[in-house]
């Protein structure tokens, strides 16, 4: 069984071994696949004073039209550029996401390279397994946020699975991640809340420790979180 030191421990002296590759790769990860842009679409307006005798009926419609019009330029804009960043995760983000995994897994027994970062797009199985993975969490999510958080860890190993074995059936990868997951889900809850202080170093450097230290770190412990259990899984 695995503890939080160890795997912490284990995950900084990897981490370490390949330093500056590790920054690196973890840095694309987070521009490619975080959730940090939004688009917040502002309409303003010169103030314009009117006259009274301006302000009759034709004005009014007039006015009301062209505010109709552009209302709905805004609200056709905001769909595409929601409908571009759903297709660019589901295409591209999750696949990229795959191939950090892959990284870190080859990083473990030697020396990754940023080239892994572009393994998942060998196989489209990576595509509708990872779509099925954002689309069963979102669903589990509607219930209650706590079956989807349940959920969330359940399927914690899916990306790690696939980036070993991008081709395996959909469903067979999930029935592994759950074995992998059995028993472990609170003692992962409790893994991730013990980098609350890293996370806080981050916003107090405004993110330079997040990019040079913490996230790589973490991604580091999480792959050795995987490599343990997959040891665990398929030996019982």
């Amino acid at each position: 069984m695995w503890t939080r030191e160890l795997l912490k421990r284990n995950a900084k002296e990897i981490f370490k071994r390949n330093y500056w590759t590790c920054v690196g790769v973890s840095l694309v990860l987070a521009a490619l696949t975080g959730g940090g842009s939004s688009v917040i679409g502002r309409i303003g307006g010169n103030n314009t004073s009117v006259s009274y005798h301006h302000y009759g009926s034709d004005y009014y419609y007039g006015d009301s039209a062209r505010g109709f019009m552009i209302s709905m330029v805004v609200v056709a804009v905001t769909l595409i550029v929601i409908l571009a960043a759903v297709a660019f995760t589901i295409f591209a983000g999750n696949v990229f996401k795959i191939g950090g995994c892959s990284f870190f897994i080859k990083n473990r027994t030697m020396t990754g390279t940023f080239g892994n970062l572009l393994d998942g797009f060998k196989y489209g199985n990576v595509v509708k397994t990872m779509f099925f993975y954002d689309l069963y969490i979102a669903l589990w999510s509607l219930l209650l946020v706590v079956p989807g958080i349940i959920k969330s860890y359940e399927y914690r190993m899916v990306p790690y699975i696939l980036a070993e074995n991008p081709g395996m059936d959909s469903k067979q990868v999930f029935e592994i991640s759950k074995r992998m997951m059995n028993g472990q889900k609170m003692e992962t809850f409790i893994l991730d809340l013990s980098f609350i202080g890293w996370a806080l170093v981050a916003g107090i450097t405004c993110g330079i420790a997040g990019v040079f230290y913490v996230t790589p770190y973490v991604n580091a412990t999480n792959t050795e979180l995987y490599a343990f259990n997959k040891v665990q899984a398929y030996n019982e």
